[in-house]
């Protein structure tokens, strides 16, 4: 598939509020929550995010800082809380050409993220 194909499907998915596949995630995302939460530990990441495309269909894995897991349309949700809407848009723009490069290399995106904390 090319990479602007992937592009239009994870544009669709994250940004357009496209809708999210169960079934992708149960086959590819499922099976490795328990590698992805051992990565948020070790890491000491608030949050962690994974995503995959597979045949135009698009899905998410979300692990909240209490290691609750979110799946597709409830990961993406949860993400824009956490970012808030403006700063999630902004961000997807920059890390959508990142999620191309890695999933047509044959891997999942993945990503820990810390959250900011105020001086004080």
């Amino acid at each position: 598939m090319s990479k602007m194909t992937t592009k239009k499907y994870l544009v669709r998915a994250l940004l357009d509020d496209g809708a999210m596949s169960k079934a992708l995630f149960e086959y590819e995302l499922q099976d490795q929550t328990d590698e992805f939460l051992k990565s948020k530990q070790e890491d000491g990441d608030d949050y962690f995010f994974a995503i995959t495309e597979r045949d135009n269909q698009v899905a998410m894995l979300l692990i909240d800082g209490d290691d609750k897991v979110y799946v597709n349309e409830e990961a993406r949700a949860v993400l824009r809380t956490f970012w808030q809407k403006s700063v999630y848009e902004h961000n997807m723009q920059i890390l959508i050409p990142q999620m191309v490069d890695e999933l047509s290399e044959g891997y999942y995106f993945v990503t820990g993220v810390k959250a900011q904390r105020e001086a004080g």
